[in-house]
């Protein structure tokens, strides 16, 4: 779990970089107007934000003194799940000029609002007391 989050956040890093620094010339070869090209950009930005966010909370997860139930797995495996098919789905979607893909990230969003219900479910233990 350690790995999986850690590798979550170093691709959040890595995508924002992309945002903040080559996205500009990727979108500037749909020669799309003003307006969708802002979009597009704070699209970008909204995915890279609830990503590297979210990405934070699978680390604060693994430390988190908590019983590794099922619930928890499941809570885990939600959020991460959420990461790809919200943040995911923007990405390409901005990446491809695909509006529809825009379908998918509220899957993503209900992935994370479940998993953080599971997440105030699980059983903390007095692991590290």
């Amino acid at each position: 779990m350690l790995r999986i989050a850690a590798i979550a956040g170093m691709l959040a890093v890595l995508i924002g970089a992309f945002g903040a620094h080559g996205l500009p010339d990727r979108l500037a070869e749909f020669s799309m107007d003003e307006e969708t090209f802002a979009r597009r950009l704070a699209q970008f930005d909204t995915g890279a934000r609830y990503h590297l966010a979210h990405a934070i909370v699978l680390l604060v997860m693994v430390a988190l003194p908590v019983q590794r139930t099922r619930l928890f797995r499941i809570a885990f495996g939600l959020i991460l799940i959420g990461i790809v098919l919200f943040s995911g789905s923007l990405y390409v979607l901005v990446l491809t000029n695909t509006p529809w893909l825009g379908a998918i990230t509220p899957i993503g969003g209900t992935c994370w609002i479940i998993g953080w219900c599971s997440l105030a479910f699980t059983k903390f233990s007095n692991r590290n007391a």
